[in-house]
């Protein structure tokens, strides 16, 4: 591939990939290890940045796009002003991007709790608070392979608990209380319906 580094001077280009929503069965399958750090990887790692990106949303794990495997993207700091046209259509520009991608993630040393309103691009138009850890480390590997730890806390532990919990085939409303999450599940599966999806 050209570009060996897509995190390096990122830019927004790539192939808008379908977002598998709830209550697809990718969705709910452990992911698999990801065990080559290849051309194709890396095209995979591009497109969902740019389908993260378009979508918009702050992050995005490969179950969400029908790729069974152990890999998120994120971007937690990028700036996004919503424009509304002439003819009341929205669209969004985008800016000062930092992408970050998670290859074959662990999660440990949690500490603590909190509450956070939380979304998904797999169960649009639904928000919820959901309790996770205040602060983790979180090892993880690189578009190339190689191996890197940081510690993460406020939304940037938060994201990576949520995308995470996507290649554990965890939706964040399986975090909420039974009674919550079936009421969740039939509102957004009516919505669902309604528009014809």
């Amino acid at each position: 591939m050209e570009n060996s580094n897509i995190l390096e001077n990122y830019k927004l280009e790539g192939e808008l990939l379908q977002i598998k929503t709830y209550p697809a069965p990718v969705l709910k399958k452990v992911a698999l290890p990801v065990t080559e750090f290849n051309d194709e990887l890396k095209l995979l790692c591009k497109n969902m940045l740019y389908t993260m990106y378009k979508a918009p949303g702050i992050g995005l794990a490969a179950p969400q796009v029908g790729e069974s495997i152990r890999l998120f993207v994120m971007d937690i700091d990028y700036d996004r002003e919503e424009i509304t046209k002439a003819d009341d259509t929205v669209e969004y520009k985008l800016s000062n991007f930092k992408p970050m991608i998670f290859i074959n993630p662990v999660i440990k040393n949690t500490q603590g709790e909190t509450l956070y309103e939380e979304g998904c691009l797999s169960v649009p138009g639904i928000y919820e608070e959901v309790k996770r850890f205040e602060t983790i480390t979180v090892d993880y590997q690189d578009i190339d392979g190689n191996h890197h730890s940081i510690d993460a806390d406020e939304l940037l532990s938060i994201c990576i608990q949520h995308e995470n919990d996507h290649l554990e085939g965890i939706v964040f409303l399986e975090r909420l209380s039974m009674l919550k999450q079936n009421l969740l599940k039939k509102k957004f599966l009516k919505q669902k319906k309604k528009k014809g999806l």
